[in-house]
């Protein structure tokens, strides 16, 4: 049963993963823009619900709600402030910034909460589920994981396709200038992108830290990028995608870690990364763009 251990471990990781990387193909598909912050504003989510829960004394799902609110204010913020200025930028200046973002958010959680981690309390309260007589057991954390990526990626892709507003973020992601003759305001649109991608990033945080509990001010910076691995693997841009790419990164690695060597885990989950790409270059649902100079 070691292997089907390995395999549920690695799709829990994987739908972490997965909800992380919906907020980088959420950015990039609509703004054409790699938010790399967005693994520290989940560093910035687990602390919210720490900081509630622990020493606030809150319900944890309370907690998680306050932590989702005030991450999408910061998601907002960071795009006024950071990113809305280089609207006309280039993508190395973007990058740059991004980079900036990220290790102001890391050295203000330093200040604030010290150098030492703390241990995090799961807010996950589910019955785990037993199988093959009890050989297997799956954590409620595990479980959570699952269930809530599945339904993210359900709730995102009918909201993208079944309403006003996730219709204008599909307009300005084929054409910021003809989305805005068409009367779509393009700022408020890629605000609520941010907005939701960073809402999404508390969930991620709070997932990650529960089955991971241990948070520091670095907590969000592999996971994040190792996100950004699964949708540049499923297909940046696409929802579906990041999922798929996310568990696949997840088995990649656990399995990785359990039957090749715990030292090269990342480096064969890169490897993958770059043989995949190799091959198909937009990822495995990516779309190719032709674009005219």
């Amino acid at each position: 049963m070691g292997f089907l251990d390995n395999l549920i471990n690695g799709i829990s990781l994987g739908s972490i993963y997965a909800v992380i990387a919906l907020g980088y193909t959420l950015v990039y598909g609509i703004a054409k823009m790699l938010n790399f912050a967005h693994g520290d504003v989940i560093m910035v989510g687990g602390y919210l619900i720490f900081t509630c829960a622990t020493t606030w004394g809150l319900n944890p799902y309370l907690s998680l709600v306050i932590a989702m609110a005030g991450c999408t204010v910061l998601g907002i913020l960071i795009e006024k402030i950071a990113y809305k200025p280089l609207r006309q930028a280039t993508s190395l200046s973007v990058l740059i910034t991004a980079i900036g973002v990220s290790y102001f958010l890391q050295n203000i959680a330093l200040l604030i909460f010290g150098a030492n981690p703390v241990t995090f309390t799961s807010i996950v309260n589910l019955p785990k589920i037993s199988l093959f007589d009890g050989q297997i057991i799956i954590k409620s954390e595990t479980t959570a994981a699952i269930v809530v990526s599945v339904l993210i990626v359900v709730g995102l892709s009918l909201f993208v396709g079944k309403t006003k507003s996730g219709r204008a973020m599909l307009a300005v992601s084929e054409d910021k200038d003809a989305a805005q003759l068409m009367g779509v305001n393009v700022n408020r649109t890629i605000s609520l992108t941010f907005a939701i991608g960073s809402g999404l990033a508390a969930v991620a945080g709070g997932l990650l830290c529960s089955a991971y509990p241990v948070l520091s001010n670095t907590t969000g910076a592999m996971p994040g990028i190792k996100a950004f691995v699964a949708a540049v693997f499923g297909g940046i841009g696409s929802i579906p995608g990041a999922m798929i790419g996310g568990i696949l990164i997840g088995v990649i690695e656990i399995l990785g870690r359990a039957y090749i060597s715990p030292q090269l885990a990342d480096a064969i989950v890169f490897a993958v990364l770059i043989i995949v790409l190799m091959v198909k270059p937009t990822g495995i649902l990516g779309k190719k763009i032709s674009e005219k100079v």
